[in-house]
């Protein structure tokens, strides 16, 4: 869907070179908005697909390759972004890892980077973009948690509850800046077929000897009663009205898109 609705806003996403990230983009892109990319890649990939969301949406592009876990390299950044176009109009905190274990299994510095990646990041682009939002009364940011912000899963301890954590920060955020023009939203998706789920579904179909597509379905049939997955073109699509006028009053919700994960 093409449209102006953004046209001179400035979007950054984190962990946007693929998956949700990349879809989200594309959304934002599709309006008019000039995009911060981050996230890891090879230069001429990432190159290549800058050149690409320009060509197609007549946009401008940046990128900037800092590590989510690290507060300077997130400083660095913001403040990159900000030179380059002025402000952070709209901020979506979407970078994330993954890690699967019992908690007595659970390795230290797994935890400390899931919680450093997945939540803490999200509290930094969030104190470093607001002031610019104030400055101008207008702005949205959407923090990408997960089911997991709503629900638990076994062996997924960290990621549970710094999801959990996202979905807290988001209402705080919100409420601090209620009475601007400043919103703060989380989505919620269930599972997406991401680069990081097909590595899942593929470990799947080789330990039980199946075939990719039973795998998916099996999968998805556990926990996502629509036996579908969601797409980042969903998801890209769901954060680009949280930034329309036309959800100036939705604020401090955590909206889930999961084919009615959390319904059961």
């Amino acid at each position: 869907m093409q449209g102006t609705m953004l046209k001179g806003k400035t979007a950054l996403i984190t962990g946007s070179t693929s998956g949700i990230g990349l879809g989200i983009a594309r959304s934002f892109a599709a309006q008019g908005s000039n995009i911060v990319f981050n996230g890891f890649g090879d230069a001429k990939e990432i190159e290549a697909l800058q050149a690409d969301v320009q060509k197609e949406y007549g946009v401008e592009t940046a990128y900037h390759g800092a590590d989510m876990s690290r507060p300077a390299h997130i400083e660095a950044m913001m403040q990159f972004a900000a030179e380059r176009f002025g402000a952070v109009d709209i901020l979506v905190n979407n970078a994330g890892i993954q890690h699967v274990a019992n908690i007595e299994d659970f390795p230290v510095e797994k935890w400390d980077a899931i919680i450093a990646i997945n939540l803490s990041s999200a509290f930094h682009t969030t104190r470093l973009a607001l002031p610019a939002m104030k400055a101008k009364n207008w702005g949205r940011i959407i923090n990408i948690a997960s089911v997991h912000g709503l629900i638990g899963s076994a062996q997924k301890s960290a990621y549970v509850a710094a999801k959990h954590g996202i979905v807290g920060l988001t209402k705080v955020t919100a409420l601090e800046n209620a009475h601007s023009g400043i919103t703060c939203n989380a989505i919620c998706p269930g599972w997406v077929l991401t680069p990081l789920v097909q590595q899942q579904v593929d470990a799947r179909a080789r330990q039980q000897g199946i075939s990719n597509e039973e795998a998916k379905k099996g999968l998805l049939m556990e926990k996502q009663p629509s036996g579908e997955f969601v797409t980042p073109q969903q998801l890209g699509e769901l954060a680009v009205f949280l930034s329309s006028d036309a959800a100036s009053q939705v604020r401090g919700v955590a909206w889930n898109m999961d084919g009615g994960w959390v319904a059961q």
